[in-house]
């Protein structure tokens, strides 16, 4: 049975076309990211998804049931901004009303609260809470009924490193015991380290990609004698790029190793080594240029 299976979903702002004949399925449990600059319709997308938006054509189902079908609630959850909290209640309280609305046992909010870390203020108001906080808070609410599907709209915003980490290792827990998840994130590093598959919207349509086909090592490697290495290489069917005087060579097909015994065999000395990895981070940039996006834009 199909876990999320979207159809030719369009949406307007009066005259401003949001999402255009979006299309996707998963089948089975897994980490999709949904990626996109602001402005390009992710939240309206979610929002769809989760019946909290009509969509002015298409449809969703969820766990083979359609998404307006109350009983879908039960086995699905949301995690949506700070917004959606009250600064004069309790971390608790919020909790204990997700609780009783999904006739969960009190030992649920406990154990939630233990797993996320955020005992040592779950009886604090809202009000007293950081950034950081205020986000661990929406995400035990969004995981305190066990979902089946998860949907995080940002859910590493305003997290420090530590924290991001705790939530990326949570995230690679829930996914392994069945949850399939599906989250809209800037932070295209942590992005790389979690999903299995990426959804760029641009012009409110869906480009989707294999995030393992998009993964490739470049080693930036300073010679001594740049033009002959760069020669050679190329003489050896080895797709290579030189700038700063520096050769620019993917490993995807060829094992650094080769490259450096072909170097030192044609008296080429190696001066320096950098490795870098391309993932999804170089796939934004190529989709989202032609809008005039600068090479130097921060992500995160």
């Amino acid at each position: 049975m199909s876990i999320l299976k979207v159809a030719n979903i369009q949406k307007s702002y009066g005259r401003e076309l949001v999402l255009n004949g979006v299309s996707f399925e998963i089948n089975e449990p897994q980490i999709v990211a949904l990626v996109g600059p602001n402005g390009s319709g992710k939240s309206t997308l979610l929002n769809i998804l989760t019946n909290l938006l009509q969509a002015d054509h298409g449809t969703v189902r969820i766990l083979g049931k359609p998404n307006s079908d109350p009983k879908i609630f039960k086995e699905i959850s949301f995690m949506q901004d700070n917004t959606v909290l009250y600064d004069y209640l309790t971390g608790y309280d919020h909790l204990q009303f997700i609780a009783d609305i999904q006739s969960l046992p009190k030992e649920r909010i406990i154990e939630t609260a233990r797993l996320i870390g955020i005992e040592s203020y779950l009886h604090k108001k809202v009000k007293n809470y950081s950034l950081g906080m205020k986000q661990h808070l929406l995400l035990a609410m969004a995981i305190i009924n066990q979902p089946k599907l998860l949907i995080l709209d940002e859910p590493l915003n305003g997290l420090d490193p530590s924290s991001a980490i705790r939530v990326r290792e949570l995230l690679l827990k829930l996914r392994k015991e069945g949850t399939t998840i599906l989250l809209s994130s800037h932070n295209l590093g942590e992005i790389d380290r979690v999903t299995s598959s990426i959804l760029f919207l641009k012009n409110g349509s869906l480009i989707k990609e294999d995030l393992s086909q998009l993964e490739e090592t470049i080693y930036f490697i300073s010679v001594d004698k740049t033009e002959k290495a760069k020669k050679m290489l190329l003489s050896c069917e080895i797709p290579i790029k030189v700038e700063n005087n520096r050769l620019h060579i993917s490993v995807k097909n060829h094992s650094l190793q080769q490259v450096i015994m072909l170097l030192i065999e044609n008296g080429i000395k190696v001066v320096d080594i950098e490795k870098r990895i391309f993932g999804s981070e170089e796939r934004y940039r190529q989709i989202y240029r032609e809008k005039g996006m600068n090479d130097a834009v921060a992500y995160i």
